[in-house]
């Protein structure tokens, strides 16, 4: 179990009762508080071969497809906004935009070129494995919004990503992460597969809280599942900051 100073997050979360409350007081320690060791998966082989065959499925359920769906609609800017640009991370033949949703630019950065290649929403991509090269290949203050859907799991280098978020988010501009409780388990991070989804939380948080200290605004959680008369299907979750505005 992570624990925020000597508290269970999971623990001080459930006694809440909504996933939200787990960023509303995150008490976080004052240095970075994950190790090396949190970061290690099962499978350490290269993950440019683990990706190299194409995978043209969905990795969540129709509902938190349309939940994720629905929440970026909410977010992004108008479509058919000339002057708005998009990046998604992690990306892949779908990125879960809204159905037509078009903007000036919408970038892609993924692991396989035929994925990437087959997302019609994508203005541009480009391949690249951030847990070898945590760069983003894109110019400062460039994007409005950065997504990142059901990946944030994998990501061994977290605070270095963060880090290129940051740079490329225009100030104001908002980065989005999800996920829900699906992954591949060799790959994802050993801190991920051994704790539950408010932990989860509470570990994206970190990520924004600890990577450009004071470079983002708090960041927040929203759980987006969408339940019904016979309970739910996948959870989702969002965790998202926006970049701080110059004084």
């Amino acid at each position: 179990m992570l624990a925020a100073g000597n508290r269970s997050v999971a623990t001080a979360a459930v006694v809440d009762d909504t996933a939200a409350k787990v960023l509303l007081d995150p008490k976080w320690p004052q240095a970075f508080p994950f190790k090396p060791e949190n970061f290690e998966r099962y499978d350490e082989s290269s993950d440019t071969l683990f990706y190299e065959q194409p995978r043209f499925v969905a990795h969540i359920d129709d509902n938190a497809i349309k939940a994720l769906t629905q929440f970026y609609a909410d977010t992004f800017p108008p479509s058919g906004s000339k002057d708005a640009a998009l990046l998604d991370i992690c990306s892949s033949w779908i990125s879960h935009y809204p159905k037509g949703y078009t903007a000036g630019r919408v970038a892609g950065l993924g692991m396989n070129e035929a994925e990437l290649a087959r997302n019609s929403q994508l203005t541009e991509f480009a391949v690249r494995d951030l847990n070898v090269e945590a760069v983003l290949p894109f110019e400062d203050n460039s994007f409005d919004v950065i997504t990142n859907a059901v990946s944030v799991d994998y990501l061994t280098k977290p605070i270095e990503v963060f880090q290129e978020m940051h740079r490329c988010l225009k100030p104001g501009g908002v980065a989005i992460m999800s996920f829900s409780n699906r992954c591949f388990p060799t790959k994802a991070i050993s801190m991920w597969t051994s704790t539950g989804d408010l932990d989860h939380i509470w570990i994206v948080g970190s990520y924004f809280h600890y990577s450009v200290p004071g470079g983002f605004t708090a960041p927040q959680a929203k759980d987006i599942t969408i339940r019904g008369p016979f309970g739910a299907g996948d959870p989702m979750y969002v965790v998202f900051a926006r970049k701080q505005e110059a004084a």
